[in-house]
């Protein structure tokens, strides 16, 4: 019984291991083998879902874990079905004009390898969706925040996206190197969530009446530490299949990627004694995770000591980004703006900057300024207004008591962890009594 169970699972790395033993090295075409690739990659990138899920749910408290991993599922459902529709054409349709794309929607008839980008593209969406989810957490009405993915997935993700990755895009006629979605993704994600935060204001109880932070501490240290692997296995996917091909550089990239993220979690660990913080497991997973964003945008570009430098600054960023917002008092739950938005802009601009063969260039460094900045310029302010939108359309922020009370209950109707609870509230009975 055991060994039927896992069949599936040991196929899957039968045929990442040895494809030989299940295709003929005469009989499968080059096209064929980029496809397979390609295939395998897109998965390992839908399964960074999981590892968002994971992570985003173990730093909430338990009162919050089903509407975040709610979120997490949800925004990829949605995010798939419009970004097939409409922003797959935005972002890799003709684009005559270097701004958006006029073609490809809800894409029905295509040669095969069009829709094996699709797939593939389609990952990438759904990941800088989930992004926002755990910046917003604990306070966000769900249907309010699935809106927001909406619009991030359709025209904010796309629409930049075209720039630099669609062909015609302005930015990639100006030499803009982005490999793998240091700022098309994480930037963008990251960007979005700081408009959302921003509009949403702080959880209760976050800051004190000075200003002062105070720690609303996750409730599973072992999710955190569970989504940091799953989201570091998914990442080999994630830079890896862009190379939209099987070729042999794919090495390179999966080294420099690893490298980055182990340097990441050891910088942020430095950093947090330099700064007098305890080792916290949130910071070593998020510096690792930072590292990966950091070298996303240049993988395949440099060399492996440059991609362990940007990794390690990313890791020192993610720790400072959180100290600063707290600064500011905005209230980001999970890290996200200084892991995905902070490091996703030193990510990129590192990619100028350690461009192997041509290093330091000035050029090549402002045409990755000006990449950074239009993203930001884009991004943020389209996700304020769309936010503002949707908060006096419907409510972005629940009130006061759906918060105390937790979203498990309020926003769906369940919990997390029934068998811990004892007050009568979370009878499902009770929901419809419930009042704003």
């Amino acid at each position: 019984m055991k060994l039927a169970a896992a069949s599936p699972f040991l196929c899957f790395v039968i045929i990442l291991i040895s494809p030989n033993l299940v295709f003929a090295s005469d009989a499968l075409s080059p096209s064929a083998t980029h496809t397979v690739w390609i295939a395998i990659a897109g998965a390992l990138v839908f399964l960074m879902q999981a590892g968002f899920a994971m992570l985003e749910t173990g730093m909430v408290r338990a009162k919050n874990a089903v509407n975040v991993m709610m979120k997490n599922y949800m925004d990829l459902c949605v995010g798939s079905l419009l970004f097939w529709l409409v922003g797959y054409g935005l972002m890799f349709g003709y684009n005559p004009s270097g701004w958006i794309g006029t073609t490809l929607f809800g894409l029905a008839k295509a040669p095969d390898w069009d829709f094996t980008l699709l797939f593939f593209q389609m990952m990438f969406a759904a990941t800088a969706a989930t992004i926002v989810s755990g910046a917003m957490a604990e306070r966000t009405n769900y249907i309010a925040y699935l809106i927001g993915t909406c619009g991030i997935t359709a025209i904010i993700y796309p629409v930049f996206g075209s720039w630099a990755w669609g062909d015609g895009g302005w930015l990639k006629q100006m030499g803009f190197i982005d490999f793998a979605g240091s700022t098309v993704v994480h930037s963008v994600g990251g960007w979005c969530a700081l408009a959302g935060i921003i509009l949403l204001g702080p959880r209760l109880g976050r800051f004190g009446p000075k200003g002062e932070a105070r720690t609303l501490p996750g409730h599973n240290l072992s999710f955190i530490a569970i989504g940091g692997f799953i989201l570091w296995f998914g990442w080999f996917g994630f830079n890896g299949g862009s190379t939209l091909a099987a070729g042999t550089n794919i090495g390179l990239i999966l080294l420099n990627t690893h490298l980055a993220g182990a340097a990441g979690a050891v910088a942020a660990m430095l950093m947090s004694f330099a700064t007098r913080q305890p080792a916290l497991m949130t910071n070593a997973v998020n510096g690792s995770i930072a590292g990966l964003v950091a070298i996303t945008a240049g993988c395949a570009s440099m060399q492996p000591p440059y991609a362990a430098l940007s990794g390690a600054i990313g890791g020192v960023l993610s720790v400072l980004g959180v100290m600063l917002l707290e600064k500011m008092r905005l209230d980001d739950v999970v890290g996200a703006v200084s892991v995905h938005g902070i490091c996703g802009a030193w990510g990129t601009l590192a990619a100028g900057l350690f461009l192997t063969g041509n290093m330091f260039n000035a050029h090549q460094v402002s045409v990755q300024l000006i990449g950074i900045g239009a993203a930001f310029v884009w991004v943020f302010f389209s996700a304020l207004i769309m936010y503002f939108v949707i908060s006096k359309v419907t409510t972005l922020r629940v009130s006061t008591m759906h918060e105390q009370r937790g979203l498990d209950v309020t926003e769906h109707g369940e919990i997390g962890y029934p068998e811990f609870g004892t007050n009568n509230a979370y009878n499902p009975e009770n929901i419809k009594d419930l009042k704003n």
